[in-house]
């Protein structure tokens, strides 16, 4: 059984931290994701947004487009009005032969602010939670339908943040709603990520492999830093170079027949934490557990 590797080109540049890596050219992070090993990298804010330029980039690096980010605003839009907001991004991934739609809710969402501590991040009430998975099961609907399936992203500082909202995420959503399955982000959150994966396999279709730097998250968690201070401070790094181990996920993958990406990603100061230094670090760890779980990678 086959598997494929991809990376985030966060760890070259971050879109919402300019002054992070914003001089460094697109061209450097495509061919550094290459050259680390990597056959995939997600769309990013460095990307032209332009088809042809897209398809130009990736047939001169050989790499595919696994999918890409789209923050919404759905707690607050219709699905009318979201679905169209979506069609700009549904143009570059579906011309660019993306597998995935990466969905994440950032209504109010405190994960910009330098000041905001993770625990005044926005909550659904609720009786907020049913109209909320109807209208996230209507935009996957339509997804699914064009052959682009949502896989919605969990993560810190928004609406969906812990353990308990991605259960009520899956219960109040039909299976069209892809889980994008992010360790780091779900360990930050103080969630048991082996309990989803084993839990909610039959809903992951896309993973990201963060990981994280203990004594960073305890000291995070004890001072209620806020995400954007915590990440900035070190607290995820690739796999390989943090707390968790990944075997016992690459296992559940594989004997769940998971055949689809994983993405390395990591949001840190590429002055601090060299880009190709990390993303090798993670290709070459990664690559050693898949092949131990009996995995090829493709």
């Amino acid at each position: 059984m086959k598997i494929k590797l991809g990376i985030a080109p966060i760890a070259w540049s971050n879109d919402d931290m300019p002054e992070l890596g914003g001089d460094t050219p697109i061209e450097v992070c495509l061919s550094e994701a290459k050259q680390a090993g990597y056959t995939g990298i997600e769309l990013g804010g460095k990307f032209p947004r332009n088809v042809g330029a897209i398809n130009y980039l990736l047939k001169k690096y050989n790499l595919c487009l696994p999918g890409g980010w789209y923050g919404s605003l759905l707690r607050k839009r219709t699905v009318k009005e979201e679905w169209e907001r979506m069609q700009d991004q549904i143009n570059l991934l579906e011309k660019t032969n993306s597998d995935v739609f990466v969905f994440a809710d950032i209504s109010d969402s405190i994960q910009g602010q330098s000041k905001t501590p993770l625990t005044q991040r926005p909550k659904l009430n609720n009786n907020e939670w049913k109209e909320y998975g109807k209208k996230i099961s209507e935009i996957s609907k339509k997804l699914h339908d064009i052959g682009l399936p949502m896989t919605f992203h969990q993560h810190m500082g928004t609406i969906i943040q812990s353990e308990k909202d991605i259960v009520r995420l899956i219960e109040n959503t039909d299976d069209k709603m892809g889980l994008l399955f992010d360790t780091g982000h779900i360990l930050f959150a103080e969630g048991n990520y082996l309990d989803i994966c084993r839990k909610y396999i039959n809903r992951i279709n896309h993973v990201h492999c963060k990981d994280i730097r203990r004594n960073i998250l305890d000291e995070s968690l004890k001072k209620d830093k806020s995400f954007r201070d915590s990440f900035l401070d070190g607290v995820f790094t690739v796999p390989g170079d943090g707390c968790i181990d990944y075997e016992p996920i690459i296992k559940i993958l594989k004997e769940n027949n998971y055949k689809d990406w994983l993405i390395v990603e990591a949001e840190q100061d590429p002055v601090k934490a060299n880009p190709l230094k990390y993303a090798k670090i993670g290709f070459n760890y990664l690559e050693k557990v898949v092949r131990n779980c009996e995995y090829e990678i493709s």
